[in-house]
């Protein structure tokens, strides 16, 4: 019994030690969750008001203000006031390309979902390949890559097909050569990642071969 009243005696007084931070991480989560509800329309929603760049905006920039007024109260400690303060840098630097989807349709406010589908298709060629890098398959089939997933998850790829078919074969010369000037690019970056000192002696090696013929 002895051993177990210790023990406990321990948990409760690491609780108590860690009481500060957990309420600071609490306070700090409860302000990241009200700026989300911001941005994302569900405060304006609430309180039955139009969700616009404006509108969204203005309520922001409120928001920001009242954290701004927090920084200056003496009961903040040092790290809520690094935290917040980083926190309206970053929202301050983007804070022109923050406000513009609410006014046009379709633009999505984040690129969640852009991101989701990219690691998707990674993962789908990882399990095909047995590789982890997936620069290979990028570099050989670039952004026909998307393309082909995109119209494969929503059933169209008889309707991708169909309107091939109808492309007229300069568009289609046109079309190949840009990709294969883009595939060219990726490959060039690569070597020069990979593979530098022979990406190098190439070059120079070209660079003095046009030299001896001029």
């Amino acid at each position: 019994m002895t051993a177990k009243r210790d023990r406990l005696l321990t948990i409760i007084a690491r609780r108590e030690q860690w009481q500060d931070d957990l309420a600071l991480v609490r306070r700090l989560h409860r302000d990241v969750v009200a700026a989300e509800d911001i941005l994302s329309g569900a405060t304006l929603e609430k309180e039955g008001q139009s969700v616009t760049n404006a509108t969204v905006r203005e309520r922001y920039a409120a928001w920001c203000a009242h954290v701004r007024a927090r920084l200056t109260n003496e009961t903040a400690s040092e790290t809520e006031q690094r935290c917040l303060k980083h926190f309206l840098h970053v929202t301050t630097n983007i804070e022109p390309r923050l406000f513009h989807c609410y006014d046009v349709a379709g633009l999505p406010r984040t690129n969640h979902d852009m991101e989701g589908f990219i690691r998707s298709v990674k993962t789908r060629y990882r399990r095909i390949s047995g590789r982890k890098n997936w620069n290979r398959y990028l570099i050989r089939y670039g952004a026909r890559v998307a393309f082909y997933e995109a119209r494969a998850r929503t059933g169209e790829l008889g309707a991708m097909a169909e309107t091939l078919r109808q492309v007229p074969a300069y568009r289609w010369r046109r079309a190949r050569a840009a990709q294969t000037a883009r595939q060219q690019e990726q490959l060039k970056h690569h070597r020069v990642r990979r593979r530098r000192d022979a990406f190098l002696a190439d070059l120079e090696a070209r660079w003095a071969a046009l030299e001896t013929g001029t």
